[in-house]
């Protein structure tokens, strides 16, 4: 039968905050994108940021304590481009996030492209840009299913009495993507899934031996690779998914029109500097000379929003 169990306890860890105070400049030759339109007559930070600060979520796509040091440049950069500071808050879980917006905590927040489908249902979330690949569209990762180099597991319809390592409920490549192709092969009935708490902890799985596969998007197989935490010789990949787009960064629903044109303006603005770092975990490489980030819409995760209705998706499941 295919059940769902936990293979670590997950920390009761607070929400992590980080104020990332936007950093002054020379008044003449470093003006912000918000401080340039307000010049021109147009919205400024007073407008973005009334209290003094805009609050962004991000997704705990891996260990709070690794994505704060990479989201500080992000936030900085932001800042400078907004004109205010930036408050960066890395949520417990991906219902965290959600809820966090829905309940007019959060300004903006980056989703991972489940936890967006449902963050616009249930918050009102609107998508203003996501990463830009070394070609300049948005980037995409992959989810797959990786088992010992000398596993007899050949397909996915091998997989049909294992066990295997998923990430945590509500993640897009680590739960719901090798979830559905479980589906397509007729075995969902026949494999036992086991969420391990993330992508990083069924890589382990996997690598320890208390799994016969897991799932190892492209995203986590390259810091994972780089980080010495996988020798890719030794496994084996039976299954990989169609391109996902990578994370969008979506507006709440408080942000009216005008700030979410001025935030989405600052995001497109940023340099390829300001989102290196987080490229090494998301699988990307900003393009040279180009936008790092470029514009998201809606039909732009449309596959998803359709993979969450054919698995009959709720909240409830993330």
């Amino acid at each position: 039968m295919f059940t769902l169990r936990s293979l670590t306890a997950l920390a009761g860890a607070a929400t992590l905050t980080l104020a990332l105070t936007a950093c002054g400049g020379d008044a003449d030759t470093q003006r912000s994108g918000s401080e340039k339109a307000a010049t021109g007559g147009e919205i400024g930070p007073d407008q973005i940021c009334p209290d003094g600060t805009l609050a962004m979520g991000v997704e705990p796509f891996e260990d709070p304590k690794t994505l704060i040091p990479v989201y500080e440049t992000l936030g900085k950069a932001l800042g400078e481009e907004l004109g205010c500071e930036v408050e960066v808050q890395i949520s417990d879980t991906y219902v965290a996030e959600i809820l966090a917006m829905q309940n007019g905590k959060l300004d903006i927040g980056q989703f991972g492209p489940l936890g967006y489908v449902f963050a616009q249902k249930q918050a009102g979330a609107t998508p203003l840009a996501s990463f830009a690949g070394e070609d300049g569209k948005v980037s995409s990762y992959t989810g797959g299913i990786w088992v010992p180099k000398d596993s007899p597991v050949k397909s996915v319809e091998d997989l049909a009495g294992t066990t295997l390592a998923l990430s945590e409920s509500g993640s897009t490549s680590g739960d719901a993507v090798p979830r559905k192709a479980l589906i397509d092969a007729g075995i969902e009935k026949d494999v036992r899934a086991e969420y391990a708490g993330g992508h990083t902890e069924a890589l382990l799985a996997l690598v320890n031996g208390k799994v016969d596969a897991a799932e190892i998007n492209s995203q986590t197989l390259a810091s994972a690779t780089a980080e010495g935490q996988f020798d890719e010789s030794s496994f084996r990949q039976v299954w990989k998914s169609e391109p996902i787009l990578n994370d969008p960064i979506a507006a709440g629903p408080n942000m009216t029109p005008e700030v979410s044109a001025a935030v989405q303006e600052a995001l497109l603005n940023l340099p390829a500097d300001a989102v290196a770092e987080i490229g090494e975990y998301l699988d990307f490489t900003p393009p040279a000379g180009k936008p790092a980030l470029v514009a998201v819409t809606d039909d732009d995760y449309k596959p998803v929003a359709e993979l969450a209705e054919a698995l009959d998706l709720t909240t409830d499941d993330l």
